[in-house]
């Protein structure tokens, strides 16, 4: 912004970013603000009013330039093209002047009796119409050069106006949040629309009087209204009831209503956002959020591309496919969307990276923080991959042999899996591991036989990884539970123990030779017994004697432990102001707090401190005398003393009378 032409054009050599950049009209901007744009209806003119100073510019589209620039008096409030092209420009300025320019500059000037804030050109009558702060609506005739009767409304002020291009009705919303339409032809009113009542439903929240601050004619029946508390009302001039509601849930006054014909969508705008919307069911279809607060918005007609009026210099262009083409003066615009999407670029994160406050105290960066190089966003910083390879580089020099040294175990993993594989078993259960690798067998036969699908494995599914890798799940086989629940674990344990010495022995010579042993052990299976269900019930009972004489192992060695072990004397502080009389003191006050209301009640009553009786009502009064501590009881008994010898201290003055008159003591 504050760049010069030279220094722009040095940057644009060295940045890819703004190279890449499309500017379809040069200087598309204003000095600071700019605060409404419109297209004249041949469309190749796009002209745009702002401040400081307050000024016109006008855009030529088929030289993708500035044409020309006037500047003006006052700040416009708004203005109207009514040629086809730039010849005949009304302005209506803040300072109540309305400002007539031809094709050469300014042609004429006059003012309105209040202050005006929209106005609308009756093409018919060459009449046109102000509304602002005032009841009135001023007309001011084109062809006789002099203003005629004003229309007298109920309105105390009127914010906006339009005329309905179909069938000319001139409609204008006040400052109450009533629409009132009048016919040009007999200047009398013909309807009155309370949108302010309609705008209120069950799900909006409204502080104050929606008063109308937009309003658009869409053919010969439907009409769109804005509210200042952000609603858009779509009526059929037919009915009295709105057709459909949109709020826009930020408390906003509409700016700006658009209709886009060939999707049936509506666009409404407010200071922060533009939503377009469908009009038949108020589907949203997308919405934008520009960088700076909206002034106004215009729809380039029977095309895809938007231009904005915003609270900054740059006014933006957007284009969206979706709502139609692009227009003939900037058609290339077409080709560059197609080519975007059989070819995605690179997005703007692509060259950077995001890393977290600990990422940054692992690489040794955290003095970054606060400084250019890093970009807060989220819970992180984005930071150039550059200077996080570098970064990396440094603080761990041997990545690159670690990856060399994973890579190599990788490809060795991948010529083993080639060979016969042998069961290996987790370092973490290997007894469990083996009996669910046994059922898992017998269950696929059963499956092939019956034709199911197989369950899945314990030993592959993820919930259940950590038991065979962390040694906390270890299974305790000498816990008395797992004793007694499985009575004939030490039968079925010695066939598997076989089985795991069997397969560690496997392991170690393939590690040893790193071949595979030839051949199968032919002692893996041995014979069982069949008759493991009659000696269950004597499993058991050696297990109950085990346990027992365990036990009696430990009381014993305890036993010898707590002789051995001498005990040391325990002194306990007293507080102050108390006296210790027993340890039985507290273990009467504990056996009282055990004791149930009633029983301490009785107890109450049998010490004195505690006295029950019935009063008249037929209710009872209970009256309770508190317990006073020993530091109380010596300090009533001190009192009582001092009371004591006051008394023996005092002398009598009976004897100090007058003469005068006895009985009568002195003043």
């Amino acid at each position: 912004q504050w760049l010069s032409d030279r220094k722009k054009r040095a940057l644009q050599k060295k940045d890819v970013d703004i190279r890449r950049r499309i500017e379809l009209i040069q200087d598309f901007e204003m000095p600071t603000v700019s605060t409404k744009i419109k297209v004249s209806r041949d469309g190749q003119y796009i002209m745009a009013v702002g401040t400081y100073k307050p000024r016109i510019r006008c855009f030529d589209t088929y030289q993708l330039s500035q044409k020309f620039e006037r500047c003006l008096d006052s700040e416009v409030v708004t203005f109207e093209i009514l040629s086809d092209d730039y010849s005949k420009i009304v302005f209506l300025q803040c300072d109540r002047f309305v400002e007539f320019h031809s094709q050469h500059g300014h042609y004429y000037r006059t003012r309105i009796p209040k202050f005006g804030r929209d106005f609308s050109y009756h093409y018919p009558s060459c009449d046109l119409y102000f509304v602002g702060a005032s009841s009135e609506v001023y007309r001011l005739n084109l062809e006789q050069g002099r203003f005629l009767n004003s229309l007298q409304t109920d309105a105390s002020e009127s914010n906006v106006c339009d005329i309905n291009p179909i069938h000319f009705l001139f409609a204008m919303g006040t400052a109450e949040g009533k629409v009132e339409c009048w016919d040009p032809r007999t200047r009398n009113r013909v309807g009155l629309l309370d949108c302010a009542l309609s705008s209120v439903t069950a799900d909006t929240e409204i502080d104050g009087l929606p008063s109308i601050s937009a309003l658009k004619f869409d053919g010969a029946l439907n009409m769109a209204v804005g509210t200042s508390t952000g609603q858009v009302l779509l009526y059929d001039l037919r009915s009295s009831n709105p057709l459909i509601v949109k709020d826009h849930h930020y408390g906003l006054p509409i700016k700006s209503i658009q209709f886009q014909r060939q999707l049936d969508l509506i666009i409404s705008a407010d200071s922060r956002i533009i939503k377009m919307w469908n009009k038949d069911t108020g589907k949203i279809f997308t919405s934008m959020e520009p960088e700076y607060d909206i002034n106004d918005v215009c729809l380039y007609p029977n095309s895809g591309m938007l231009m904005t009026a915003n609270e900054a210099p740059k006014m933006n262009i957007y284009y969206i496919p979706v709502l139609g083409p692009a227009p003939k003066w900037c058609s290339f615009l077409d080709n560059l969307t197609e080519e975007l999407e059989e070819n995605p670029e690179s997005t703007v994160y692509d060259d950077y990276k995001f890393v977290t406050r600990k990422d940054l105290e692992n690489l040794g960066l955290a003095h970054l923080i606060g400084s250019s190089l890093l970009r807060a966003y989220m819970h992180g910083f984005f930071m150039d991959i550059r200077l996080y390879h570098k970064a990396k580089m440094m603080a761990n020099p041997f990545a690159y042999e670690e990856y060399r040294r994973e890579k190599i175990r990788q490809k060795i993993e991948e010529t083993r899996a080639q060979r016969v594989q042998l069961k290996k078993l987790p370092k973490v259960n290997k007894e469990l591991a083996l009996k669910l690798i046994e059922e898992e067998g017998e269950e696929q036969q059963l499956t092939r036989k019956r034709k199911q699908k197989n369950l899945p494995s314990l030993l592959k599914d993820d919930r259940f990884k950590v038991m065979f890798e962390n040694p906390d799940f270890q299974v305790d086989e000498q816990s008395e539970e797992f004793r007694l629940l499985n009575p004939l674990v030490s039968k079925i344990s010695e066939k598997r123990k076989r089985k795991l010495k069997i397969l560690e022995e496997l392991e170690a010579q393939e590690q040893e030779e790193e071949e595979e042993p030839e051949g199968k052990a032919s002692d893996a299976e041995s014979s069982e017994s069949s008759d493991d269900e009659k000696g269950w019930v004597e499993e058991v009972r050696k297990q109950r004697k085990l346990l027992r004489q365990e036990e009696k192992v430990k009381r014993q060695e305890r036993f010898k432990e707590d002789q051995q072990t001498l005990l040391k004397p325990q002194f306990f502080e007293i507080k102050e102001g108390e006296e210790f009389r027993s340890f039985k003191d507290s273990a009467k006050k504990q056996k009282l707090m055990k004791k149930t209301l009633g029983d301490r009640l009785k107890l109450e009553e049998k010490l004195g401190t505690l006295n029950v009786s019935d009063t008249t009502v037929g209710s009872k009064q209970a009256t309770f005398k508190l317990k006073k501590s020993e530091q109380q009881k010596k300090q009533q008994e001190a009192e009582k003393q001092h009371r004591q010898e006051r008394r023996t201290l005092r002398r009598s003055a009976s004897h100090l009378k007058s003469k005068r008159g006895r009985g009568r003591l002195f003043h």
